[in-house]
Formats: C-alpha cells, structure tokens, sequence
C-alpha cells in the first residue's frame, strides 16, 4: 500500500496538523503493509496555473511550466492512499497548497461529463482505487462550520463523499507540552482511525471521539484570548506573565471543588510580579490587586515556571531541587492534575490501555499472611502452621481482583515456607517467631534500595502511577517511611527473641500490638508533613 502525505502547513514539520497526519499514518501501517512517501509543500518550486490549458489541447497531460509539479503528479499517480495535511487558516487551505490543487489540471480530460451537476472534466487516468483523507487543524474551539469552503473545494475535485477528513478544532494546543496528556489521547484516537481506514472505514464510534472537544469552548476561548498577550477590551499590552497565569487559571477544572474556595497565589520573584487565582465552585477568578488570604502560595521565578510549563522539567524534579518554594496547604501541589486538568479522555484511548492497570494494590494483602501467622502461631503453633499455609493458598484467588505486587509475592512465599518450617521442625518455633518478624523488617527495608520502594506500589495510584513515579519526593517520602516500619520489625525481631526467654513474655502481644499502632499514627502525619516540610525551603 502506497502513501502520499501531502504536507501543506507553511510550517512544514513544526505544523500541529503533521502530528496527526503522522499518527495517522502510524495506525495504517500497523494495520497493513504501506510505504509513505512525504511532500513538503513549503519546500516545493510550485508555481501559479497560468491558465493557458496547454496540458489539454497541445501537450496532452503535461503542464508547459517546469517546475516540482511533476513530481507531485506522480506521486499522485503512485499514490493508493493521499493525506492531504494542512492546517485552517483564513478558512481554506494555505495559498502555496492552493496552488497545488490548481495544478492538477494535466491530471483531467477537456471534455464534459454529463452526469456531473457542475460540468466537471473526467480523468485522464484511472483513479478508482485511490482513497484520500483530509487532515486538518484550525484555531477556533471547533471545527464544525468553519470548514464549509473546504469541502467544496474537496468535492468538486475528489467527488462527494469520496474521501474521509479529521478536521480538529483547538489544534494549537498539539504545541503546548502542558496540555500532552488530553492532546495525546487524541492523537491515539487519530491513530485509531488510522488502522480502522486501513481495514475499510473509520468507525462511527471512532468518528464520534475525534469530534470531541479537547476542552470546552469557554476554557480553550479563554486560553487563546490570553495567550495574545493583549487585554481583549482595551487593547493594552499585558505582562507576559500576568497572561501567563490567565491560561493557567483557564485550566481549572470546577469538578476538583472540594466545597470551600482556595486561593492560589503565584509570586513570580525574579520579575517581581505577584497574582492570585480565585478557584471558586463555579468557575474562577484571576486577581492583580486586592489580595486575599492565600491557602497555598508559590514562590518562584518566572522563567523555571516557564520551564514547568513547557516540560523541560517537571514541577516535582524542580521542588526537589528547591527551584521553588510552597507555603500553606500542599495538597493543591499533590493534586495538581486534579485542580488543573482535563479528566476527559476519548474512549478509544482508554480502551487501548493493559486492562490490567485498571486493577488497584492492596497493601493490606500484603499484611494478611503475616498478621495471621503471627496471630495463629501465638495461639497454637501446630494449627497456627496449617491455618497460615491455608491462608496463603487462598492468598492466589483474591489476586484475581487485585493487581499483584512482587511484595505480594515474597509474603506468601515466605509465610508459606515459615509455616512449613514449624510443622517439620516443631522445637524451633521459638526461633521462627521472631525471625519472622525481622524477615518483615528486612523486607520493607530492602525495598529502600529499589526504584519502587514498597509502600509505593500501593499509594501511586492514587496520585497517578506515572506522576508518582516521576516525582521524586514522593519517592523520596515512601522511603523514609519503609525505613522506618523496617528498622521497627528488625527490632521486633529483637525484642521478641530475647523477651520469649523471660517472665516478660507474656507482655509480647501487647507490645507488638501498640507499637504499629504508633507508627500507623507516625506514617499518617509523616506523608502530610514531609512534603509540605520540604516544600516550604
């Protein structure tokens, strides 16, 4: 299957409209066989129709003016399926690529076809196999009714209905880095349809998603409107930074509210600008003067703020190199996605996700072997041993239901082997015990050492798995925290050894009962304070 992407953006490669058509044709070849072949427009020697029709009535099929339009014309020729990618600018196609189109003319017969309601000219050659798709992007909210004049243009010379579009409104946001995870859903989509296109058609329910708006209109307006850097009703030239911050409010998504206003302050400190956005339950509000009491307040400088924005770094590589400081409520900068993002996705791209990601962690499956050996072993080890292997047995159903850890794993396997070590070997129950509390505290401990330490597996999720795992001080918080449940059990073990062999022994469930309970109390303090702690520098 042969390609032919047309590329008509003035802005050749760095055109929002090529990302698309490239994703495009990623799902046709993953679909099919294909070989794609790309003409940059803008890069072309494509000049006007001079209107003479020599190509009809003296050289029969070629155009007198010899420049890259042959090319073009067998490309076209070679071509099983023509993209033809450009993006909206003064409602129609770009000028260069107009001229393009005009220069099809050798590709036609002189003569009138009868059955056309506009006297159009038949092919020269024949086209009946070949299918093209119109790709496109434009600067308004949506695409509906702003491409009129385009697809007349398209079905004078392709025929109606005879060729699919993807025409997206919003297309300037495919630039902005921030936006990546709603613009990248979508291009998904457009991948979709892609592979679909290459299987017979795009499906309705395929056509639907890509008609979708990225955002709502009043928020992308919004956005757009700022983004000129030009106040809308006087005119006047505004900070770039006060711009700046209207299209961060613009993002704020009203469903994060959480029954109470907050009050964002960003002090840009190397510009010495200084703005608040009001989030209220119904919209928001971006405030210059009049300040109101803050509930979380960012110290920055405008130019690494810049630099969040565009992606070159993350906020939370930033915080951990204390590019910035916080003060006040940090939970606004743990759920920053939540409060300034879009939850919307097309279902084609969920769809596409492992299902399996759908399943959450359990950190209390983890514990379940281990409290019940500890638990039933204290009773009567005989029957403690059998009820432990029985409840580690059963541990593989419920994974069914919960995504499975590799600390899942591990707990079973060595309940399991503990619990078979105190049926085969009955006079080392006293050793077992307490090396099973210290093999715990190993466990947590050990985990400091891996990217993913352990408590992480069962709390990304609920900040984003990805976000989570590039954020170093949440990372950085789990471990501090795994050390420290670690160096308790390793004691545990300790204590518990020695306190076997005393009078004292019976106090044993007590203590190492109380004692999680406090570092239950410390962990939830902890996860709050450290970042906020940290944050604050």
């Amino acid at each position: 299957m042969n390609i032919l992407l047309i590329n008509g953006s003035p802005k050749g490669k760095r055109s929002n409209t090529y990302r698309l058509s490239r994703a495009f044709v990623e799902g046709v070849s993953e679909a099919a066989d294909s070989v794609c072949e790309e003409l940059t427009v803008s890069d072309m020697d494509i000049r006007p129709c001079l209107g003479c029709f020599s190509c009809w009535s003296k050289t029969e099929g070629e155009c007198v003016v010899k420049d890259d339009m042959k090319t073009v014309l067998d490309k076209l020729l070679w071509a099983d399926i023509v993209i033809w990618s450009f993006g909206l600018y003064y409602f129609n196609v770009p000028g260069k690529l107009k001229t393009l189109i005009d220069r099809q003319l050798p590709l036609a017969l002189p003569f009138m076809v009868s059955e056309s309601e506009t006297g159009s000219h038949p092919s020269r050659y024949d086209m009946s196999g070949k299918r093209h798709v119109i790709i496109s992007t434009c600067g308004f909210y949506t695409a509906e009714g702003n491409y009129d004049s385009v697809y007349a243009m398209f079905d004078h010379f392709l025929g109606k209905n005879n060729y699919e579009s993807i025409c997206c409104g919003q297309g300037e946001l495919f630039r902005v880095p921030e936006l990546h995870e709603r613009t990248d859903a979508y291009l998904l989509c457009v991948k979709q349809a892609g592979k679909e296109f290459a299987q017979g058609g795009i499906k309705t329910e395929t056509k639907n998603h890509l008609n979708e708006l990225l955002f709502p209109r009043e928020v992308f307006e919004e956005m757009a409107d700022a983004s000129w850097g030009i106040e809308k009703t006087t005119g006047e030239k505004q900070s770039e930074a006060f711009g700046f911050t209207r299209q961060m409010a613009a993002l704020y998504n009203t469903g994060s509210y959480s029954g109470k206003d907050k009050v964002l302050e960003m002090e840009y400190t190397d510009i010495g600008e200084r703005y608040q956005i009001l989030m209220k339950r119904d919209g928001h509000e971006v405030i210059r003067e009049d300040f109101l009491p803050f509930t979380t307040k960012i110290e920055t400088p405008f130019s690494v703020w810049q630099d969040i924005a565009i992606g070159k770094i993350s906020g939370a590589e930033a915080l951990t190199k204390r590019l910035y400081r916080v003060e006040g409520d940090f939970d606004l900068m743990l759920n920053w996605d939540k409060y300034f993002g879009s939850d919307k996705k097309p279902e084609s791209a969920k769809g596409s996700a492992d299902k399996k990601s759908d399943r959450g962690t359990s950190l209390l499956l983890t514990l379940i072997p281990w409290i019940t050996f500890w638990v039933a072993m204290a009773i009567n080890s005989h029957i403690g041993a059998f009820v432990s292997i029985c409840v580690c047995a059963v541990m593989n159903l419920v994974f069914f239901r919960f995504r499975k850890t590799v600390y899942d794993v591990i707990s079973v396997t060595a309940v399991t082997g503990l619990s078979v070590a105190a049926l085969l070997f009955p006079d080392i129950v006293n050793i077992l015990l307490p090396a099973s509390y210290a093999a715990f505290g190993a466990m947590w401990c050990v985990s400091c050492l891996f990217k993913i330490p352990l408590t992480a597996w069962y709390s990304m999720k609920n900040y984003g798995e990805d976000s989570a795992l590039d954020n170093p001080l949440f990372l950085r918080t789990n471990r501090i925290i795994c050390l420290a449940w670690g160096l308790l059990y390793l004691a545990t073990g300790v204590w518990t050894f020695f306190l076997m062999r005393t009078p004292a022994s019976s106090y044993l469930a007590v203590i190492n009962n109380i004692m999680p309970i406090f570092m239950g109390i410390f962990t939830v303090w902890f996860q709050s304070w450290y970042p906020r702690h940290y944050a604050s520098k």
